[in-house]
């Protein structure tokens, strides 16, 4: 239908035109987009809340164990020194060059799958504070990111101990991390928000994204090595999660991340905040509704 014959049935109907003006009013009206922005600014600068949250998050979860939170650390070596043997003997690949690489790779896809697991439920899972403190929703999203970074802290120590025994040093090239970390980070950001409003919305998307994550483990390089793919190695390069996990990996193993790596993560960032700050200015009213 052409656009001035749609302007001339709403002009004919009354209830169409009153609806138009408003969603266009609700739209365009620069309060929502302040009030959008302030609930991302005010939960930044409530670092100490968000801090407390997350770190009493692990303290609960850990609580009356004699390890405590380490049990992460203990865990995961066990996991990769099992793996590394396992898998090392069934691709034929050095351990002294195969253990580091699966290493990092657990610690890096558990802190990304981490945050993208748990942002499924940042609004679902908060929802007794929801109701009863008035606080910006973007607390809940960076007490979750605060959360898994507390967790890749203490599975870090395995790399750690590692690298002690393989003589790995990653010299300078080891600070690359840092902004890897914080590309990551950002991402969470977005993804948490997009994903807790979704499955705040509808609650069968939470066992929908667990069992995406799960399938994209496997297509990943974290247990195999991107060499093996021989002539099909462009397939990973199509793989963001590839290069997310690259942030982390190369840095430690002593190598600058790919040039496409940088290029695919500060595009998938930017881009997905564009996206759900829309989203978000859009619905945020609603998630106390939701829940």
């Amino acid at each position: 239908m052409h656009p001035s014959m749609i302007n001339a049935k709403i002009d004919e109907n009354p209830d169409i035109r009153e609806d138009s003006i408003k969603n266009n009013a609700f739209l365009n009206n620069p309060s929502i987009q302040i009030l959008a922005i302030n609930d991302l600014f005010e939960g930044l600068i409530s670092w100490r809340l968000w801090g407390l949250l997350g770190w009493q998050d692990i303290k609960q979860r850990y609580r009356r164990s004699l390890l405590g939170p380490f049990w992460l650390t203990l865990s995961m070596a066990v996991l990769v020194g099992t793996l590394s043997l396992l898998y090392g003997t069934l691709f034929g690949l050095d351990i002294d060059d195969y253990l580091p690489f699966l290493c990092l790779g657990f610690i890096a896809w558990g802190l990304i799958a981490g945050i993208v697991t748990d942002g499924c439920v940042a609004f679902i899972g908060s929802e007794s504070f929801i109701r009863q403190i008035s606080l910006p929703f973007s607390v809940y999203i960076f007490r979750l990111i605060w959360r898994n970074l507390i967790i890749f802290g203490h599975n870090i120590v395995v790399f750690i101990i590692v690298a002690l025994i393989f003589n790995i040093w990653p010299s300078w090239t080891g600070l690359l991390l840092l902004p890897g970390l914080v590309i990551i980070c950002a991402t969470g950001g977005w993804v948490s928000i997009l994903l807790g409003m979704i499955c705040a919305r509808f609650r069968d998307v939470p066992q929908i994204v667990a069992s995406f994550i799960q399938v994209a483990f496997f297509l990943t390089p974290i247990i195999w090595k991107p060499e093996l793919l021989v002539d099909r190695i462009g397939f990973v390069q199509f793989n963001p999660f590839f290069h997310f996990v690259e942030l982390i990996r190369a840095p430690l193993l002593g190598n600058a991340p790919n040039t496409i790596s940088w290029i695919v993560t500060l595009g998938i960032t930017l881009a997905g905040w564009l996206i759900t700050f829309i989203i978000f200015r859009r619905f945020r009213n609603r998630i106390a509704y939701w829940i």
